[in-house]
Parts: C-alpha cells; sequence; structure tokens
C-alpha cells in the first residue's frame, strides 16, 4: 500500500504529528492523535479494492466516527483547533456522502479532496500541539523561580 514515495513521506510526516502531540501535547491534542492513529490503522486494514466511484462503506464509517470525535473535542476544549480539525473532517464526509448518494463527482477530484481535508486535519494538530506546548512552557517559566535575580 505505500509504494510510492509520496504515500511514505505522508505516512512519515502523518507519524511525525503524531508522535509530536502524544510527547508535548495537552490531553484534546492526545485525544486527536490517538483518535487519528487509529484511523489511520483502521482505514489502512479495511479492504479498498472497489472503484473509485462506487461508495466505500467502511472508511466512510471511520470518517463519520473521526467528525463525530473532533467535534467532541471542540466542544469539550477551550483551544480552536479541534474546531478546524473538525472542519476539515467534515469535508471528507462530505465527499464520502456525495460518492455516496451517487452524485458522481470525479473521481480524481473527489480523492484530492480527502487527501488535502486529510493534510489540513494533521497541519491542525500540529499547529495545536505547538501552542499548547509552547502556553505550558511560558507557565512554568512563570511559576519557576528566578534564578539569575540570585545572587550567591
Amino acid at each position: 500500500m505505500f509504494v510510492t514515495i509520496y504515500a511514505q513521506l505522508v505516512l512519515a510526516a502523518a507519524v511525525i504529528v503524531v508522535v509530536f502531540a502524544f510527547a508535548k501535547g495537552d490531553e484534546p491534542e492526545r485525544m486527536g492523535a490517538g483518535a487519528y492513529a487509529l484511523a489511520f490503522v483502521a482505514t489502512t486494514m479495511i479492504k479498498g479494492g472497489v472503484a473509485p466511484n462506487l461508495p466505500r462503506w467502511g472508511p466512510m464509517g471511520v470518517e463519520i466516527i473521526m467528525l463525530v470525535v473532533f467535534v467532541g473535542i471542540a466542544w469539550h476544549s477551550r483551544r480552536n483547533w479541534p474546531i478546524w480539525a473538525a472542519s476539515c473532517q467534515a469535508l471528507v464526509v462530505t465527499c464520502h456522502v456525495l460518492v455516496a448518494a451517487n452524485l458522481r463527482p470525479p473521481a480524481d477530484a473527489a480523492a484530492a479532496v480527502i487527501n488535502m481535508a486529510n493534510y489540513g486535519v494533521l497541519l491542525a494538530m500540529a499547529v495545536g500541539t505547538f501552542w499548547a506546548w509552547q502556553e505550558r512552557r511560558a507557565l512554568e517559566q512563570m511559576e519557576a523561580p528566578d534564578v539569575a535575580s540570585r545572587r550567591p
């Protein structure tokens, strides 16, 4: 499945963002990264040998669950990155619904929308993790005693 260099680079970027979110993120970032990793594994394991103009019910179900997860994270979090991730995920679900409703979107266009929206989810998660990490560092520096002002 990951035979092209492009697919391998996208996989590497997804792994880097997920590891970064687990290492430096707070609870919302970790929940989003965990859901993204599980969805990635689930959609990879689902057999995808159908024609591009036919609905793929398994990946569509996984994408709907991802949308619900991101909406739930956005609902219970004070961060704004889950809203961006949920909006990108809504594009993915909408594309699956268009194919399932037999509205005949061009297969290349549907694949491009799904891929670009997934990049948007990764970007939102990476930016959200970075800002959560920076906020936590700033709070730690404010709470830490000022070592430079002490004189021996």
